[in-house]
């Protein structure tokens, strides 16, 4: 079977996407939430500003020969998958793209946060509020992934 590349992607790439590409690839832990310091630990997390959306980022390698990315898509994540998909059909290397959207795992407080960190610039007020959200949605996100593993292993 062919390695996949799957792609997590949600609205500004800094904290949901690159989240879920290190439960993936284990970078983060399955079985609890992680501290501030692990979040902080990942290169991209509340880190990513508007020039980087749009732009693959790789994360690594999971277990099974997959290349794992996040991506920031703003409000076009659909049509981004689309057209990638579409690419890909012309290279006939559309069975191999997985496109995970994460959005719907963010919470109030990773929108509010995330705005005022990355948008407004005021880290250390809009920081801590989106590391909170994180950890709240984090649940949501090892779900997420949980199932992806499962659907890519196969």
């Amino acid at each position: 079977m062919a390695e996949k590349k799957i792609i997590y992607h949600c609205y500004g790439g800094a904290h949901s996407s690159v989240t879920a590409a290190a439960i993936h690839l284990g970078k983060l832990p399955r079985e609890n939430t992680p501290t501030n310091d692990e979040l902080l630990s990942l290169k991209l997390f509340d880190r990513l500003t508007k020039e980087g959306h749009g732009e693959l980022h790789f994360a690594g390698v999971d277990e099974w020969q997959n290349q794992i990315y996040s991506v920031g898509c703003r409000n076009v994540g659909k049509a981004i998958e689309r057209l990638l998909r579409g690419v890909a059909d012309i290279f006939a290397q559309k069975e191999q793209l997985v496109f995970v959207d994460t959005l719907h795992c963010v919470t109030m407080k990773m929108r509010i946060g995330g705005y005022i960190s990355r948008q407004l610039g005021l880290v250390e007020i809009g920081r801590p509020i989106v590391l909170q959200g994180t950890q709240e949605a984090y649940p949501q996100l090892v779900g997420l992934v949980s199932r992806i593993r499962n659907e890519v292993r196969r």
